[in-house]
């Protein structure tokens, strides 16, 4: 329940920014006034979207066979790994021009008064959260164990939700406890953690479809000291792939994860401040 608290608040605090940024410009110019409309109505287009994703991946799911959910939930849990690492990747890179870039769409559609251009602007920029939200959070349910509480699912969903809004809000008032650099930083580890997680979970589906071999298993025995099914041990399980027994080549896989990751990073050459930097100009 955690993870889905996380990825919605930490989701829902990067889309708040986008819509933060358009609508602080627009209701700076006396033209911009005019297309807040188009604004919200992008806003709601591009959840609308990610909804609607979400229904078509609930839909395949319920009529796929044991072994085909096997492998969807494989699918899904090694995608949404890919797509963490890709956004943390991507916010480090075009963090800095994020505001311009956003700026810029809407002086456009401003000049060419192409109100819809703001529309279709503000709706793919929603649906992209939007859409890595749902990926997220399937790829993380399907690299659980399962029987997840449904009610309980949507209660931490809207508690992350009222979260990101308070999160929001106190990153607004630009205070020195809580600020948009310290923001990104730890949540970019944090994702990057539970990127680790989605990708041990994806591995066990695979091993448990006969597709990976295990090599050894398990390597080790660590459930006398931390066990992965309660307390300090289920976190880390949840957050960073933590297993008491793990097979030899999860744990292959888990370690040339971190290695690809630093060699990201360190390619990207940026530091979390990109996007603090297009953040603190919203406010």
């Amino acid at each position: 329940m955690e993870q889905v608290l996380f990825i919605v608040w930490r989701e829902s605090v990067e889309a708040m920014l986008v819509v933060g940024i358009l609508y602080t410009w627009l209701r700076a110019t006396p033209e911009g006034k005019r297309g807040l409309k188009y604004l919200w109505g992008g806003v709601g287009a591009g959840l609308a979207l990610a909804v609607a994703l979400a229904l078509v991946l609930l839909g395949v799911s319920s009529w796929l066979s044991d072994e085909g959910q096997e492998w969807f939930q494989a699918i899904m849990s090694l995608a949404a790994c890919a797509l963490v690492v890709q956004m943390v990747v991507w916010m480090k890179k075009h963090g800095r021009t994020l505001k311009g870039e956003l700026e810029s769409g809407a002086r456009s559609s401003v000049a060419g008064d192409n109100w819809w251009g703001l529309f279709v602007l503000v709706a793919i920029a929603v649906a992209r959260e939007g859409s890595e939200t749902v990926v997220f959070l399937y790829g993380t349910v399907a690299a659980g164990e399962g029987g997840s509480n449904m009610l309980m699912l949507a209660l931490a969903g809207v508690a992350g939700f009222v979260v990101a809004l308070l999160t929001f809000w106190l990153l607004q008032l630009g205070g020195k406890l809580i600020t948009w650099r310290r923001f990104f930083r730890v949540t970019e580890i944090l994702l990057l953690l539970l990127a680790g997680s989605l990708l041990v979970g994806g591995l066990d589906h695979l091993i448990s479809l006969d597709v990976l071999p295990t090599i050894i298993d398990p390597v080790w025995d660590s459930s006398w000291l931390l066990s992965d099914s309660t307390g300090v041990g289920k976190i880390l399980a949840d957050f960073a792939g933590y297993r008491a027994l793990p097979a030899l080549i999860s744990v292959l896989l888990w370690v040339a994860y971190w290695i690809v990751v630093w060699a990201l990073l360190r390619w990207v050459g940026g530091k979390p401040a990109g996007a603090a930097t297009a953040a603190r100009s919203a406010s």
